[in-house]
């Protein structure tokens, strides 16, 4: 039986504490929200609602996070597969350009994915928002790491009873994938809720306005209500907090389970 885990008095006193700076910001922003004048008042979060027109916002940002996410589940997953277990000529160097997609900021593309999508007829559509991020590089690593921490014994012994690599992969390994799903689908899904340059560059009709964007026009219009921009800022904040408590647990499992290995 193993021995329980005694932590010290003063490490937890320095978590709690970090914790607690941490959450002040958001802590100050939730409180000036409820109190735009005198007393408590919900007044605030009905206004922005009304005046910053996040429902439209609200709905481009869902759907388009909801389908890079999943174009991101499916590239990566079948990339991260093959490179776990496929052996070919320059594995090793795609692996290195891959991790090196890692350190290079999306600004620096904008150019060459602008003119892509201009000579597909793809500006002022939801195909400029979902496309260029369909696929990445972290992703990618990420379900290759879980993979190669999967023993192989399993697929051998799947194969053995007849199923071909998609079977294996599909009934085999995704099952036992969930927690690097759920870590991607949030890091993805909160990614793509947050992303302002996107949308600032690809569209220009406020039919496509995403949330980020929404919230930036907002804050420019109501530059001096204090109350108004935090109550806008929590109603943008509110669902990537809630999906992000909801899968905390896969998300923590997940980091522990595609640690680095070679």
């Amino acid at each position: 039986m193993s021995k329980p885990r005694h932590y010290a008095p003063g490490l937890t006193f320095v978590l709690i504490v970090g914790a607690i700076a941490m959450l002040l910001p958001l802590i100050a922003v939730v409180v000036m929200s409820f109190f735009p004048e005198a007393g408590f008042s919900l007044s605030a979060y009905e206004e922005a609602w009304r005046r910053g027109g996040f429902l439209r916002a609200f709905a481009n940002s869902t759907a388009v996070a909801l389908c890079v996410t999943a174009l991101q589940i499916f590239t990566s997953t079948l990339a991260g597969y093959a490179l776990a277990r496929f052996q070919f000529w320059g594995k090793r160097g795609l692996l290195l350009i891959l991790l090196a997609t890692l350190v290079i900021p999306f600004q620096m593309l904008v150019i060459p994915i602008f003119l892509l999508l201009k000579a597909g007829h793809l500006i002022n559509t939801y195909g400029a928002l979902i496309l260029p991020t369909a696929a990445n590089g972290f992703g990618i690593f990420l379900m290759r790491q879980f993979f190669q921490s999967v023993p192989i014994e399993l697929e051998e012994a799947a194969m053995l009873d007849g199923a071909d690599r998609l079977q294996v992969l599909w009934q085999v390994l995704l099952p036992l994938a969930r927690p690097a799903l759920v870590t991607l689908f949030l890091f993805t899904f909160i990614g793509e809720w947050n992303d302002l340059f996107k949308p600032l560059v690809f569209t220009t009709k406020p039919e496509l306005q995403t949330v980020q964007l929404a919230l930036a026009a907002f804050q420019e219009e109501f530059t001096n209500n204090w109350a108004l921009m935090m109550a806008a800022v929590t109603i943008t904040t509110i669902p990537v907090v809630g999906l992000f408590l909801i899968g905390q647990k896969q998300f923590i499992r997940g980091i522990a389970a595609t640690g680095i290995k070679n």
